[in-house]
């Protein structure tokens, strides 16, 4: 099942909960594109092998495109975001728990980024809306188990993944280029350190896109009083319209984020930062094929914890590894509850 453009607008004009949820789905994709898509581009920053500046206009062109690209070959991650929850029943109350979830999120987004810190939306989004439909249903019978459980499996993935891809990629590096001269390999490392940014960003759109997406989804059946839609498509003009708003975001900047990602948490070279993006680029393809939703910034931080640890463990600043995994653990109670309060003060003001 799908939904064409001049239908969409059709609703949004006729049904104000639906409008303004939309707004904040969006405000939502926005934030991301600000504070989680500088992830792609932090190590190659730091390593200077591009500007800052242009770093950004390539993280805006390639998040575009891996929401596009990537949603039209896979969709599965937007299928499992979707199927996640059940904000079944009263259709109008679940709307507005669903824009209660939406707050909740930017809530915790805005706080995360202006302390610096390079938090999930993913794990912000998965927690805000697992929280509204705990609220709408009374119950943890407003989480689907067997699709909650992905999530999971995502975090133990990106962990292991993230921090082993990264080491081996950087050791085989160091292996290859152990002969060749260290200008010629600081050329490659250059030009390949971009096409590594470049390939980050993509897969941040196609992953972080399609989470969106999902819910963008959701909430299109929720306004049309359907809640037991199991199949979808997903239309071309939402494509085009995720991945504008997530690139527009993007183009916003994110410097905090990039310092904490790229500079704070360990010294990278240009080799290093290198296999970071590579390991990390390439653990988010497996993921999105799978349909397993997994965090962008997670993965990229494991990748460069690997990268560092691979010349040894004092090069990784454990302190600042120390307050990022304290935030990701405390982003699905924390968001969770605000998506929760907010929802049953939604539903009790309206």
């Amino acid at each position: 099942m799908s939904i064409d453009f001049s239908e969409f607008i059709n609703h949004l004009i006729s049904n104000p909960i639906f409008l303004l949820t939309i707004i904040l789905i969006l405000a939502v994709i926005l934030i991301n594109g600000w504070t989680d898509a500088p992830n792609a581009i932090a190590t190659c920053v730091s390593t200077k092998a591009i500007s800052p500046r242009n770093a950004i206009i390539l993280a805006t062109v390639f998040n575009f495109l891996g929401v596009f690209i990537m949603t039209m070959f896979n969709s599965k991650v937007a299928a499992t975001i979707y199927n996640m929850v059940d904000f079944g029943g009263d259709t109008t109350q679940a709307l507005t728990a669903l824009s209660a979830a939406m707050i909740g999120i930017v809530i915790w987004a805005t706080l995360a980024w202006y302390f610096g810190i390079p938090t999930s939306e993913s794990h912000a989004l998965i927690a805000g809306i697992s929280g509204a439909a705990i609220a709408l249903q009374n119950g943890f019978s407003g989480i689907n188990p067997d699709e909650w459980v992905k999530v999971l499996y995502g975090i133990a993935l990106s962990t292991v993944l993230g921090f082993g891809s990264g080491w081996l990629i950087v050791k085989a590096l160091e292996l290859i280029f152990k002969n060749v001269r260290r200008r010629k390999a600081q050329n490659f490392f250059k030009k390949g350190q971009i096409g590594g940014a470049a390939a980050m960003a993509f897969m941040h759109g196609a992953q972080d896109g399609q989470k969106f997406m999902g819910v963008f989804m959701l909430s299109i059946f929720l306004s049309q009083g359907q809640y037991q839609v199991t199949e979808f498509f997903i239309p071309v003009w939402l494509m085009i319209l995720s991945s504008v708003v997530m690139a527009f975001g993007t183009s916003i900047g994110g410097y905090r984020i990039i310092k904490t990602v790229g500079m704070d948490m360990v010294r990278l070279e240009q080799y290093q930062g290198f296999a970071t993006d590579i390991a990390a680029a390439g653990s988010l393809l497996l993921s999105s094929v799978w349909g397993i939703p997994v965090s962008t910034t997670h993965m990229k931080t494991t990748a460069i914890m690997g990268v560092g640890s691979a010349k040894r463990l004092s090069a990784v600043k454990w302190n600042v590894v120390g307050d990022l995994v304290l935030t990701w653990i405390l982003t699905f109670p924390g968001c969770g509850l605000i998506g929760y309060a907010m929802a049953k003060l939604f539903m009790l003001i309206f």
